[in-house]
């Protein structure tokens, strides 16, 4: 827990800066379960982490949630999107040019629950040259993409 209180004084910094940029906030979704075919729900570990996401974007000033068609992004998404009051808009996983055109209409910032094989094109759609890799059994890290110009990346993790 000491670790997530390290992280709350970056975002606070980056959100109140946002009256410049909006700022998006990336995530793979949560562990899921190993059972349910293509579209499994959360498992324990899923949502325990979810709440831990929620609490930790809290005060980032968040007015808009972006999901996929998959249950587990919608998990993922759900306690933050009921705590800031907001309907979380469903985008196709592989539709990414729509969602970068969305989140570049942002007045706002914005969180994104995606998968490890759509974060990495998303994130070089919005103007980051860093390559990104996501291994199959990681569920921890945040990219915090700034849409200022040029756009920044920086790269955090919320270990449980």
């Amino acid at each position: 827990m000491k670790r997530l209180a390290s992280i709350f004084p970056i975002l606070f910094l980056l959100a109140a800066a946002a009256d410049a940029a909006p700022v998006v906030f990336v995530v793979r979704h949560t562990e899921k379960a190993t059972a349910g075919g293509n579209d499994p729900e959360l498992s324990p570990a899923g949502h325990k982490r979810a709440d831990a996401l929620a609490q930790i974007l809290k005060d980032s000033q968040i007015t808009a949630v972006f999901v996929t068609e998959f249950k587990r992004t919608q998990e993922t998404a759900a306690p933050l999107a009921t705590a800031a009051h907001l309907t979380p808009t469903i985008i196709p996983a592989k539709d990414v040019p729509a969602l970068v055109v969305k989140l570049r209409a942002l007045n706002g910032n914005a969180l994104v629950v995606g998968h490890g094989n759509t974060i990495p094109d998303l994130v070089k759609e919005l103007g980051i040259a860093t390559p990104i890799t996501i291994p199959e059994d990681d569920y921890t890290e945040i990219f915090v993409v700034s849409l200022a110009d040029p756009p920044q990346l920086l790269r955090l993790h919320y270990p449980l």
